[in-house]
């Protein structure tokens, strides 16, 4: 009897946990949605480079792997640029929570580079599609704009340990379109599936993952998976490094699809891809998440 209460206990105690700072985040989410959709961006920005960066220890993180890339950049320009990031962080998030307004700035960015002809043709065709970019700008520009433009795209996601937390942003998300396919053995079997059918499939390839293979990504060994590459491989899929990258105004992009990336081996394949994030990088470094713990066991590049 005692063994259930104190299980009961522990369960009430793990549930308020999780629904003490969702509330939080509704009751600000919810003064933040009484604005018009370019105040609430940047309000929700500053609210987020400010208060939530500080609290979960993101601007350290931003520092330390800024010196790793760059150890020659100047301190007080590694400390703006650390601003700029975490200012762009959080635009993002408040732009994937506005699903509406994310849309309308997706539908007014201009489609650049050859992989958008390429798609088309591969859609007349019935040809697979995967669309790939990384944690920059706003990656979800590019499955917003490409469904808006007629295209079948599913994404697929990481569940948040917050199970609050992880119902509300699936529902924005999906909100911009769907399938959704939830990463893990049956998420991917449905994704598969999709793409056996002549769907095109939205990624993310930048983040450790600890079985990945060890390949450069900014100088430095990156654990990176190759599932992307071997999947466009078995389907004979177009693989299409994309970008949704954010204006000098902080509210509109440009939606640009590259070249799609040549079929040879996954490893090569998914070099070319870390190669193509990485110029991105370079010409906008504000815009990637250096939140990202991108480099953890790899073996220092020299």
């Amino acid at each position: 009897m005692r063994k259930n209460i104190q299980d009961r206990v522990r369960g009430l105690s793990a549930r308020l946990s999780d629904l003490v700072p969702f509330s939080l985040f509704l009751a600000m989410l919810g003064l933040l949605n009484l604005m018009p959709y370019a105040l609430r961006v940047r309000l929700g920005s500053w609210i987020f480079a400010r208060l939530v960066a500080h609290r979960a220890g993101y601007r350290a993180r931003v520092q330390d792997n800024l010196r790793l890339i760059y150890p020659d950049m100047p301190e007080d320009e590694r400390v703006r640029t650390g601003a700029a990031t975490l200012r762009n962080i959080g635009r993002m998030v408040i732009e994937l929570l506005s699903p509406k307004g994310l849309r309308r700035q997706a539908l007014a960015a201009p489609v650049q580079g050859p992989g958008w002809e390429a798609m088309q043709e591969a859609r007349k065709i019935n040809r697979p599609v995967i669309l790939v970019s990384g944690h920059f700008g706003n990656y979800d520009v590019i499955r917003a704009g490409t469904i808006a433009r007629g295209f079948r795209v599913g994404g697929i996601y990481r569940a948040l340990n917050n199970p609050y937390f992880n119902r509300y942003y699936l529902r924005n998300i999906s909100t911009i379109g769907t399938p959704l396919f939830e990463r893990g053995r049956r998420g991917i079997a449905q994704m598969v599936r999709f793409l056996r059918e002549g769907g095109t499939v939205a990624m993310l390839i930048d983040q450790h993952i600890q079985k990945g293979e060890p390949l450069v990504f900014m100088g430095q060994t990156a654990l990176t998976a190759l599932s992307a590459a071997e999947m466009a491989l078995k389907y004979d899929a177009l693989l299409v490094p994309c970008y949704g990258i954010r204006r000098a105004d902080g509210l509109s992009f440009d939606a640009v699809f590259e070249a799609p990336i040549p079929h040879t081996t996954p490893v090569e394949m998914t070099q070319a891809l870390n190669n193509s994030l990485q110029a991105r990088i370079e010409q906008n470094i504000d815009q990637w998440f250096w939140i990202h713990r991108r480099w953890k066991g790899g073996v220092p590049h020299v």
